[in-house]
């Protein structure tokens, strides 16, 4: 009798020994693997897909043990990596969690709306079709998506990031600044992202362009002669007379005051920068040759800095 109990207590603790190892122990993956459950698959075609990937070591096994051992949640469809060695146990936690990979699509400051479409039709990943966004609506950023997202889901969250940057940012507007909406912040952001890219100039370009609206001057900002031409894409070319006259509500050597839309996505620093403007008298900018740009309060000045620019220019070869 006592050789009966003992047996049968040694085959219930081998039994329990490798239920625990093939629940806990670690798996059969050498490497970290990647696998994708299919939307409404069940636990078992989810077992079968970890096994064709080798993830764990039977299909049948996997499944009974999930439902003994796993809880009530379900699992979640999409594309997860599984890590080497990762246990039975672990892997059930990943797919019930809904720990799937995150890709990424980044959006460039003072991309046009144009091109993001554009990136975002181009991303494999992605399923669907969209539009051309309305532009200023998007914010530039890294965005975290799913294998087998919907474009317009990806979109939705990036134009609700702008919503959400203008909301954030509209409170702390300053008394030196000229814009009196929210839109027009956006839109003069957009230029003030296309005419530089150094951080540390964009206040002081806001002044230029808050200081001329203030004073009814034109703008006369070259990427708004550009933007209806290409929608914001480069030119490639230098900008025709014909362009340069051109009366189209963007143009804004022919207008006073803000163009009638953005011609680009601003980034939250050029939205900070036109809400608060540096203190500077400034009205006008030109290149420095250098990567930045030389700031003059008179016309006089403004002039010497462009000869300057021309005389570097002509010493390189460039004109």
């Amino acid at each position: 009798m006592r050789r009966i109990v003992f047996l049968a207590a040694l085959a219930a603790l081998l039994a329990a020994a490798f239920v625990y190892a093939a629940w806990q122990g670690p798996g059969p993956a050498s490497a970290p693997t990647r696998v994708t459950i299919a939307q409404g698959a069940t636990l078992t075609s989810a077992a079968r897909t970890l096994r064709a990937a080798h993830a764990v070591r039977s299909a049948q096994l996997f499944a009974r043990l999930a439902r003994v051992l796993g809880g009530p949640k379900p699992i979640m469809a999409g594309e997860y990596e599984i890590p080497a060695k990762a246990s039975a146990s672990a892997i059930l936690d990943l797919l019930q969690e809904g720990k799937v990979i995150q890709h990424l699509v980044t959006i460039p400051e003072g991309m046009p709306s144009i091109l993001v479409q554009a990136r975002l039709m181009a991303e494999p990943l992605l399923t669907g079709k969209i539009a051309i966004p309305d532009e200023g609506s998007i914010l530039p950023d890294s965005y975290a998506f799913e294998s087998g997202e919907p474009r317009a889901a990806v979109l939705k969250r990036m134009q609700a990031a702008m919503t959400s940057a203008i909301d954030e940012a509209w409170p702390k507007k300053t008394s030196a600044s000229a814009v009196t909406s929210k839109r027009e912040a956006i839109i003069l952001a957009s230029i003030v992202e296309k005419e530089t890219g150094i951080p540390a100039e964009r206040r002081t370009v806001a002044a230029v362009y808050t200081n001329r609206l203030r004073q009814g001057m034109k703008l006369q900002a070259d990427p708004t002669i550009i933007y209806p031409v290409t929608k914001g894409k480069p030119l490639g070319r230098r900008i025709l007379q014909s362009e340069l006259h051109a009366d189209n509500g963007y143009n804004t050597y022919v207008m006073v005051g803000l163009p009638k839309g953005p011609i680009a996505n601003p980034s939250r620093q050029s939205i900070a920068a036109v809400l608060d403007p540096a203190r500077s008298p400034a009205l006008y900018f030109v290149a420095d040759g250098k990567g930045g740009h030389v700031f003059a309060t008179t016309l006089a000045e403004h002039r010497a800095n462009v000869e300057r620019y021309y005389a570097l220019r002509r010493s390189r070869g460039e004109m």
